[in-house]
């Protein structure tokens, strides 16, 4: 992480909006159109599994993940993985990713998707899906759609559409307040 003194720390609520500013430098206004965007509308982001990346008290970085179903299997959705474009290729990413991954792991989480860049992700354990195993809702390059088993296995029983999991969500949340 080239001298940085980074410290990753459970998202906050007073996170948003600096975290949405971040995601409107990073991704621009069509980002809204992505499909794994699209996902993720009306299904709150996962708290105990998404982090920010701090230089300092600077927020330079945030990762969330949202619970989804895939072809029929409880998963997670990983995105967005944002750095500030000035604090970029300094490992933030992949720190953010693994921290991230180790927390859905310890909660019992099975499964991880994404859309994103193999090169990148696979550093972490992500492989392509299998074209025409799963279905996004939505256009897709079938190269970019990645996942991590964090039980081996599963993937295989996962077979047809991915849909957002509000249901999971508001029941998780639930839980947590209790």
């Amino acid at each position: 992480m080239s001298d940085l003194s980074l410290h990753i720390r459970p998202e906050a609520e007073s996170d948003s909006a600096t975290i949405e500013k971040l995601h409107e430098r990073a991704f621009g206004p069509g980002r809204f159109a992505r499909t794994a965007y699209r996902l993720r509308e009306g299904v709150p982001h996962e708290a105990s599994l998404s982090f920010t990346a701090l230089v300092g008290t600077l927020i330079v970085g945030s990762i969330r993940l949202t619970r989804i179903v895939a072809g029929g299997v409880p998963a997670l959705l990983l995105g967005p993985v944002t750095v500030e474009p000035a604090f970029m290729n300094r490992g933030i990413g992949m720190a953010l990713v693994r921290r991230s991954l180790a927390a859905a792991a310890s909660e019992g989480h099975r499964l991880v998707l994404l859309v994103g860049d193999e090169p990148f992700y696979k550093r972490a354990g992500f492989r392509k899906i299998p074209r025409g195993q799963l279905d996004m809702p939505g256009p897709v390059d079938p190269d970019r759609l990645l996942a991590l088993e964090l039980e081996p296995g599963v993937l295989a029983e996962a077979k047809g559409a991915i849909r957002p999991d509000l249901a999971g969500a508001l029941a998780a949340r639930a839980e947590t307040a209790a």
